[in-house]
């Protein structure tokens, strides 16, 4: 069986909830060892897996020559395990990448992102020839899955994603509000836990949402199966976000059968087509700073100001409206994209990439760059 060193954390981040499924599915393939970043946080049902993965890291018996995959950030990609082939898969959400990131990304292999909007920057702007290859990660459909729709009173929109300004956390609730000033069979809920957020900042996005009513803050889950719960009492996802490196929750909303409003912009759009969502055009780029995570930067962003504003308050009133004539309206579209991007295709793409004959990519990265 093939062997694979795979260099990752396991946790209940984005970087986490990608490293543990691909342990899962690329455990059923190969002989995967673990090399653990940071402290893991799994549910019982993977403690197992994941334990012996790392009894094989520790144990270290036939892996030297065996290649590499590390996930995790384009800026820490020093560290490696074993001294076979080095491959990357980081997701960023800027799309300019300073010295130190092309210095890191220019050291492997092979770089490995999950959408083209991402390829592009690595060999468009940040003109980097290391061989760039497109592995869409995916979701668990046995989790995130059309159900029984639950028939409430009100119409529902949620939005996960850590508090953040790249969310479009400060402009969500006035978007909100705009567009249903006095209806009260509306919600907007929220599940924005950031583990990185100062005490003062996170009290401060949640005085400024809980003014209105409307609005529910959920606090931090433990489980995916929690998190589809949630996710299974709303009607619509709402992500108004300035970029993205991937967007895992819009996908698991997605999957589960819920209308989507996003913008047309970044990661997602690997993904969200104007078929299974409502795209928030961009027409303008801003500075990509927000005092907190985004500091000093030559990156931009989506700009939300003016018209995707509007359109985003349009979009809202439109399934409000939508919603009125039938509460159980489903994403048939975005179930269908969700199917198509499981974790099995995600961990076969990854196995040809790594193992597969590389020269025809090579050769049309060495054309792009």
């Amino acid at each position: 069986m093939k062997k694979l060193n795979l260099f990752a954390p396991i946790n209940s981040l984005g970087y986490g909830v990608v490293g543990l499924n691909l342990l899962k599915v690329l455990s059923q393939k190969l002989d995967v060892a673990l090399s653990l970043i940071g402290a893991t946080n799994t549910p019982e049902t993977n403690v197992q897996i994941v334990q012996d993965s790392i009894n094989k890291f520790h144990l270290f018996d036939g892996y030297s020559d065996a290649p590499c995959l590390k996930v995790w950030h384009e800026f820490a990609l020093a560290e490696r395990v074993g001294n076979g082939p080095y491959f990357a898969f980081p997701f960023f959400e800027i799309n300019v990448l300073d010295q130190k990131r092309i210095n890191h990304l220019s050291s492997m292999d092979g770089i490995i992102v999950a959408s083209e909007w991402a390829k592009d920057i690595i060999i468009n702007s940040a003109k980097i020839s290391t061989p760039v290859f497109v592995v869409p990660v995916g979701v668990d459909t046995d989790i995130f899955k059309h159900g029984p729709h639950t028939v409430t009173d009100k119409c529902v929109f949620l939005n996960c994603g850590k508090w953040e300004k790249r969310k479009g956390h400060d402009l969500l609730l006035s978007m909100f509000q705009k567009a249903f000033p006095n209806d009260q069979d509306v919600e907007l809920q929220m599940m924005p836990s950031n583990p990185f957020l100062s005490d003062k900042l996170r009290h401060e996005w949640e005085r400024y949402y809980t003014n209105d009513s409307r609005v529910k803050l959920w606090d931090r889950v433990q489980t995916h199966e929690e998190v589809a719960k949630i996710m299974s009492t709303a009607n619509c996802g709402i992500f108004p976000s300035r970029a993205e490196g991937w967007n895992l929750e819009l996908l698991e909303m997605m999957s589960m059968g819920k209308h989507i409003i996003a913008t047309n912009y970044s990661a997602h759009t690997q993904f969200c087509t104007d078929k299974n969502s409502r795209l928030i055009e961009i027409y303008d780029m801003e500075p990509a700073q927000d005092g907190v995570f985004f500091k000093e930067s030559s990156a931009q962003w989506a700009s939300l100001e003016g018209v995707p504003f509007e359109q985003g308050v349009t979009y809202l009133k439109e399934f409000y409206t939508q919603w009125k004539s039938d509460h159980a309206i489903i994403n048939e579209e975005g179930i269908k994209t969700a199917k198509e991007l499981s974790w099995t295709n995600t961990a076969n793409k990854l196995e040809e990439v790594i193992y597969g004959n590389q020269s025809a990519e090579i050769d049309q990265v060495g054309q792009n760059a």
